[in-house]
């Protein structure tokens, strides 16, 4: 038997005063014409803030890391400026012109060979960052791909990469930094290449343990199945996901790699003279500390301000990038 629409009746609502009044009395408007009016659903709704943006604001607020990276910003834009203006050679002697007191001529003075000590200032915080951003950023890098590479593979290969790397951390890092320079021999190039090598097993240790974590995610496994190469894997879904710690790292470990090539040159184990660097520098103003204490303390200040400053604003990225800290 053919059902009627009469049947279908009661499935239909009909409108009632109280309601029409409910909605003539609403928020919403309609035109003439009868058309049902646009609502937007996101109206009220907060925008969600993205883990870098977040990270970013966490950043800004935190007064003495921004107070300390200024301070870093000036001392690297003074040391880049300074040998421009002064147009002294830093390694020109002048036997008229030894020890010599702060003058507009001389900003600091002269060492005792008659060089501009402000040019060669300039020059060390140049070499020292120099040698310790690369130093850190080999390390980093070499580290990290050790780390992936034993993580992502497991089994034998994990356990004899590990075996390597407790090797590396039972020996002296000043023992194999003595012996690097003994082979390679002195130099800027040489002295960054054995920091790296004393600083890799670290971040190796700590890629390794994130990648334990990472490479179980559906996403890894998606790309495993459908064989892709292992250097994509780890430059699309491990490196971006790792990217946070290895800025932390970065941050933490440029200090580290400052104070000993500056502890390394002032053992007269490092950088070696033409050359100079804040090392060199407080070597030198060892000998005149009693005659004149300036040549000395000028670079042990500028040292211990930019290990601090570098030490502070690690400390500022590791609070903002650390999801336990998120707000």
């Amino acid at each position: 038997m053919a059902a009627s629409n009469q049947d279908f009746q009661f499935f239909k609502k009909a409108p009632t005063v109280g309601s029409e009044a409910a909605s003539v009395g609403s928020d919403a408007t309609f035109d003439q014409s009868g058309a049902t009016p646009e609502i937007n659903v996101h109206d009220g709704v907060p925008k969600s803030v993205g883990f870098w943006a977040s990270a970013r604001h966490k950043l800004f607020k935190d007064r003495l890391a921004m107070f300390w990276t200024v301070i870093l910003i000036l001392i690297v834009m003074v040391a880049l400026i300074g040998p421009k203006i002064q147009h002294y050679d830093p390694n020109l002697i002048r036997v008229d012109s030894r020890n010599i007191g702060p003058s507009t001529a001389h900003w600091l003075g002269t060492d005792r060979l008659g060089r501009d000590l402000f040019t060669r200032l300039c020059l060390g915080v140049q070499v020292s960052l120099l040698v310790a951003i690369l130093s850190t950023i080999l390390a980093i890098g070499f580290g990290t791909i050790y780390g992936m590479t034993m993580a992502f593979f497991g089994g034998w290969v994990d356990e004899v990469m590990m075996r390597i790397i407790e090797v590396f951390n039972s020996l002296p890092s000043l023992l194999i930094t003595m012996l690097l320079m003994i082979v390679l021999g002195d130099g800027v190039w040489t002295m960054l290449f054995a920091l790296a090598v004393t600083s890799w097993s670290s971040s190796a240790r700590q890629a390794r343990g994130l990648v334990m974590q990472l490479r179980g995610l559906d996403y890894v496994t998606a790309a495993v199945m459908l064989d892709t190469p292992l250097w994509r894997i780890m430059t699309r879904h491990l490196v971006p996901n790792m990217m946070s710690i290895l800025i932390l790292d970065i941050g933490q470990s440029i200090p580290q790699n400052i104070f000993g090539e500056a502890s390394l040159s002032f053992l007269g184990m490092g950088i070696q003279a033409p050359n100079t660097s804040l090392g060199i520098l407080i070597s030198n103003g060892q000998d005149q500390m009693l005659q004149h204490p300036m040549q000395l303390y000028v670079p042990i200040l500028v040292l211990v301000a930019i290990v601090f400053a570098f030490n502070i604003v690690g400390d500022g990225l590791r609070d903002a990038l650390d999801p336990k800290f998120q707000s």
